[in-house]
This record gives structure tokens, C-alpha cells and sequence, in this order.
């Protein structure tokens, strides 16, 4: 398919993506409307059942949770979650009417992170929101993110290699970043054309090969090493010993 269907914003893999499990559908659209305006990629679903899918699919940043789902429940969610490798830190906030003493325990023994009890004030939940990403991805949040000799900066957009500035177009750069926020991390292809691209976009997986090529050649020169890392059969990685001796 043409690449050219869908340019997406600078945004798309810089700002963290939080995925909303919410079956009030006002809320749910309230949620997503505030973390967006506070500069985060936001998704809602309102089954339980959804909500697995799209996590073991593509893992967000964070995930709000509300207790009671139709499918499955968020308890269930959360325990599933913290059983999972790939999600076994995965930060949770549980959003819930029970504010009793014995539910808020057990919410947070099942491997929440924090609590919210409904009604909640949205300048606390983004409060919170912040500091779980914080603590939990500051690669995220960060304005620079380096590895080795290779230095990225989100503010300026810009890259160098050592004393070399390395040009790249807007979809490399992305591409680097994402890469960089997770360097040793294996990546599918169609995982970076979710984290890249975003999920709306509908191009080939072919599409990622070549971008990782271009990359590739604005990074390296004659005989400087190669940080990213072919796996065969499954995709890429920025390989978590660049710049280590």
C-alpha cells in the first residue's frame, strides 16, 4: 500500500500511549479527552475482554482500570497482567467506586500501583499519571536520550554521533526514538508500524525494512558499528551493548 496515505504528528512516538479500560462511556471519553490534552496518545475500550487483547497486542505506558467490566474484570486484568512477562511492570492505576479500606487492599495486592476512588478530582489522576511515568519510564518523559556516542534530543529534533551531526527525515527519527527508549527490546515489524506509525495507519510491514535501511545508513559510515540489530524472523532492536565496553 502507499506510504503517503497518512503522515502522522511528531507526537506519535514520543508522547506516552495510555490505554483507558473504562465501561462509562462519558468518563471513558472524559479520560482520554484530558490525557490528551496533557499531551499523551490515549485509547478506551469498555470490556474487559477488549482490554486483553490490546494489552498483549501492544502494551501501553500505563493503564487506568476501572474495577467492574463486563467480559473480564479489572481485578482479574491486573493479576493477569502482573503474571505476564511483558507486562509484569506495566504501571496500573484502578479506578473504582469501592472505597472501602478491605477493597483498596485488595486492589492494590492484585499488583496495582495506585488507587483512585470515584468521584476524582482529574487534576489528581493526572497528577498521579504523571508521577507513575516518571518513575516508571523517565526514558519517556526525557528531553535527551543517549546511548553510547549517539545522542538524541526531542526538543531540538536533532542527532549527533560523537561530533557528527546525523540528518534524518521525520519518520527515521521517530524510528530512532522509539528504538532508543528500549534499547535490547526485540520489536516486530508490525509492533514498530504501531509504535511508528500508529495504529490507524494501514501500510505494508515491508515499510519498516526500509526505514530501518535508511536509518541504518545515516547512522553508520565506513566502519562504525551498526547499534541496530537485526533478529532473524522476528524484527529489530537497538542493541543494549552499544557504547559498552
Amino acid at each position: 500500500m502507499n506510504e503517503a496515505r497518512r503522515e502522522p504528528s511528531r507526537a506519535v512516538a514520543a508522547a506516552p500511549r495510555i490505554l483507558v479500560v473504562e465501561d462509562e462511556s462519558d468518563l471513558a471519553l472524559l479520560l482520554t479527552y484530558n490525557l490528551e490534552a496533557e499531551g499523551y496518545i490515549a485509547e478506551a475500550v469498555e470490556r474487559g475482554d477488549e482490554a486483553e487483547l490490546r494489552l498483549v497486542e501492544s502494551p501501553p505506558d500505563l493503564v487506568i482500570l476501572d474495577w467492574m467490566l463486563p467480559g473480564v474484570s479489572g481485578l482479574e486484568i491486573c493479576r493477569r497482567l502482573r503474571a505476564r512477562e511483558t507486562t509484569k511492570t506495566l504501571p496500573v492505576i484502578m479506578l473504582t467506586a469501592r472505597g472501602e479500606e478491605v477493597e483498596r487492599v485488595r486492589g492494590l495486592s492484585v499488583g496495582a500501583d495506585d488507587y483512585v476512588v470515584k468521584p476524582f478530582s482529574l487534576p489528581e489522576l493526572m497528577a498521579r499519571v504523571r508521577a507513575l511515568l516518571r518513575r516508571s519510564r523517565p526514558e519517556r518523559i526525557a528531553e535527551k536520550l543517549t546511548a553510547g556516542d549517539l545522542d538524541l534530543d526531542r526538543e531540538t529534533r536533532r542527532v549527533r554521533r560523537g561530533a557528527r551531526d546525523i540528518h534524518l527525515g521525520p519518520t527515521e527519527f521517530r524510528l530512532l526514538e522509539y528504538l532508543l527508549e528500549r534499547p535490547g527490546r526485540v520489536f516486530s515489524r508490525a509492533q514498530l508500524l504501531d509504535g511508528v506509525w500508529g495504529q490507524s495507519v494501514e501500510i505494508d510491514e515491508r515499510t519498516v525494512d526500509v526505514h530501518v535501511g535508511r536509518l541504518r545508513k545515516a547512522l553508520s559510515r565506513g566502519r562504525e558499528r551498526d547499534p541496530i540489530r537485526t533478529v532473524r524472523g522476528t524484527g529489530y532492536s537497538f542493541d543494549e551493548t552499544y557504547g559498552k565496553v
